[in-house]
């Protein structure tokens, strides 16, 4: 069976679709094609901003004209991450899906039903001939992944609702309400080259295997930094021997913890056997650090022709030792609602660059402004101490819950009526557009449900089909109830 053959029909095939176009973050021009070209096809009435957001208009069913206009709303993009073996171009190439039981799951890549499956949903909607609704609006934003870019920039008057269904949730059973707000801290390492020393052995160490994961969601999760873990064997090797640095890349994006890292460096060639040894030790003790947390980490070791350069030997220091010591994980847990993290970072990806810069990318969240902008200046302090130029990204705001919500009671009320369950009304200690949705509307209404998905922002990531019903007949049944208003 293949994944448009799945039921309820619409929405299955609506997300087969999607993951045939390519749309890294940031590179969505594929996908609003995608989406104009829908509306064209069924003869809806769309339009686009400036920005490049879309938003998709239904008019109300016979009768339910009068009903509070209804937003369903998704982002376009997706998070672009493979495994290093796997050979993929997400700028051309499709997702290939597959299903595994109750799961549908992508080969070797991130499989995008964040937020695909919420597109999809909002695309089956306008579509769907049978539902009871009243007005109906489908946003689709731009680059929500890489700083909320469409949500940031959304034009105005693009949407007319009053009532708003952020579509990118990962949990069955849970109403989110609120989430936190974010902010991105970058630094920056200049380096000069030095001749890599003759009488060294190069070696390339990598680590991989590891789960990664959202650096929002699953931030408390305990799971492993593959930066972390390289800039810590060649510092606790640093502290017995000379050592020379020539490469140090980790991670990829600022909101997946860091799945593989490797480093090239050198070690005098009286050292190395005692260095290949230390490794083995280091390799077991960090194994049992995370049993049955990480049950596929893979250290790796390899020999390599020596560099013509390496990173001067100040600078190489003072990145491991950042690197190594840098802030990471959750930094303080919420006093309000139980087991929530209020505030975390991520030591998100090391870069080598084209002009001697080595670029450390981190990513802080938290449901409190004040200590949202706390976590970030202590992440640039930490770096400006390294001798690392820092500077921080916009930002966005954290959403705060109301819990006097109509649409949340609506959305809960759908649930119990379908599902014989209350469910749980939560936050998140994600990213939302839903902050940046109300700081240009005000006036707004919202909550945030989806289908149950683990491994986002990885290649891990897999999307429950049973759920995926659930999802289907719950976006339905709330608006034939906005409807009945």
């Amino acid at each position: 069976m293949e994944v448009k053959d799945l039921k309820p029909e619409l929405i299955w095939r609506c997300f087969d679709e999607i993951t045939k176009v390519p749309r890294p973050s940031c590179h969505e021009e594929q996908i609003r094609a995608y989406l104009l070209d829908f509306a064209k096809k069924h003869n809806i009435d769309v339009k686009t901003d400036d920005c490049g957001n879309v938003v998709m208009r239904k008019a109300a069913t016979a009768g339910c004209e009068k009903a509070p206009t209804v937003i369903l709303q998704a982002h376009m993009d997706m998070v672009a991450e493979k495994n290093n073996d796997v050979q993929h171009d997400f700028m051309k190439d499709p997702i290939e899906t597959y299903i595994d039981g109750d799961w549908v799951k992508a080969r070797g890549t991130t499989l995008g039903a964040d937020n695909g499956i919420g597109m999809a949903a909002a695309l089956a909607v306008m579509i769907d001939p049978t539902l009871k609704h009243g007005p109906v609006e489908a946003l689709f934003t731009i680059n929500e992944e890489i700083g909320l870019e469409g949500a940031q920039n959304l034009g105005k008057d693009m949407i007319t609702g009053t009532m708003l269904i952020n579509l990118d949730s990962e949990d069955d059973g849970e109403i989110f309400v609120g989430c936190a707000g974010g902010i991105d801290t970058t630094a920056d390492f200049t380096y000069t080259r030095s001749l890599s020393p003759e009488n060294f052995i190069y070696k390339r160490i990598s680590v991989s295997g590891l789960l990664g994961g959202h650096s929002g969601s699953d931030i408390d999760a305990g799971r492993a930094n593959a930066n972390k873990l390289i800039a810590r064997f060649i510092w606790e090797c640093s502290q017995k021997w000379d050592i020379a640095v020539s490469t140090f890349e980790g991670g990829n994006l600022r909101n997946a913890i860091p799945r593989e890292a490797n480093s090239v460096f050198g070690i005098h060639t009286d050292h190395v056997r005692e260095m290949e040894e230390a490794l083995n030790k280091y390799a077991e003790e960090i194994k049992n650090e995370y049993k049955g947390v990480e049950p596929s980490m893979k250290f790796e070791i390899c020999d390599v022709e020596r560099p013509a350069y390496c990173i001067d030997s100040k600078t190489s220091l003072a990145l491991i030792r950042a690197i190594y010591s840098a802030p990471h994980g959750v930094y303080s847990m919420s006093r309000d609602i139980p087991g929530l993290v209020e505030t975390s970072t991520n030591l998100a990806a090391v870069k080598m660059l084209d002009d001697n810069k080595i670029r450390i990318t981190t990513s802080q969240r938290s449901s409190v402004e004040s200590r949202k902008n706390d976590i970030a200046g202590q992440v640039e302090a930490h770096f400006q101490i390294a001798g690392a130029e820092v500077s921080h990204s916009d930002g966005y705001p954290g959403w705060a819950p109301n819990m006097e919500s109509p649409i949340m009671k609506l959305s809960a009320d759908a649930y119990e009526e379908l599902f014989g369950v209350r469910p749980a009304i939560k936050a998140i200690h994600a990213g939302l557009e839903c902050g940046l949705f109300l700081s240009k509307y005000p006036n707004l209404d919202m909550v945030s449900f989806g289908p149950t998905m683990t491994g986002v922002h990885s290649p891990d990531e897999k999307l429950n089909i049973p759920t995926t019903e659930k999802f289907w007949k719950h976006v339905t049944r709330v608006l034939e109830k906005v409807a009945g208003l």
